[in-house]
């Protein structure tokens, strides 16, 4: 199908949902992906994706921080929030907070796109010694990361969380 992100799908229909869900006119990429709030993992208390103007993606990334006194770099662990651009500030809803919350206590950020580029990084107070909500605005992602490099760096931070 190679749908660009941000153009309406054409088998979304108002009031209805996907049309092809589950028949032989799905495209593959849909019948690949999956969002979180299908899934209910955790995620039952968000509203549906067409009403809240996010989706949340199964898809694990991460951003890499720099430290300023160091050079030291660092990955952290992402969650994808694919926020419909007409609704920049469907991100700050209550519920979702709430749901990035609990993933910050486990280490791991969100990554709010509004489109293929741009983007910003939010952290949850667990991630600040002063409990306050962080997001990095401007953030631009060139190109997406390939699952080879996910697993790598995700598979150190493994490691970093089980050795002391």
């Amino acid at each position: 199908m190679k749908k660009a992100a941000g153009v309406a799908c054409q088998f979304q229909k108002f009031h209805k949902g996907c049309v092809v869900h589950h028949t032989r006119r799905m495209p593959f990429e849909c019948g690949v992906w999956n969002c979180r709030w299908l899934v209910n993992d955790d995620a039952a208390e968000l509203s549906r994706p067409d009403r809240a103007h996010y989706v949340i993606d199964l898809m694990p990334d991460f951003v890499t921080i720099t430290d300023g006194e160091t050079d030291e770099k660092q990955n952290i662990q992402v969650v994808q929030i694919w926020v419909d651009p007409k609704y920049p500030d469907a991100h700050r809803d209550p519920a979702l907070r709430r749901w990035l919350y609990r993933r910050a206590q486990d280490g791991i950020a969100a990554l709010i796109r509004f489109n293929e580029r741009d983007a910003i990084t939010a952290f949850a107070p667990p991630f600040d010694a002063k409990g306050a909500w962080h997001e990095i605005s401007g953030a631009s992602t060139a190109r997406t990361h390939s699952f080879a490099e996910i697993e790598h760096a995700l598979r150190g931070r493994a490691r970093a969380i089980v050795e002391p």
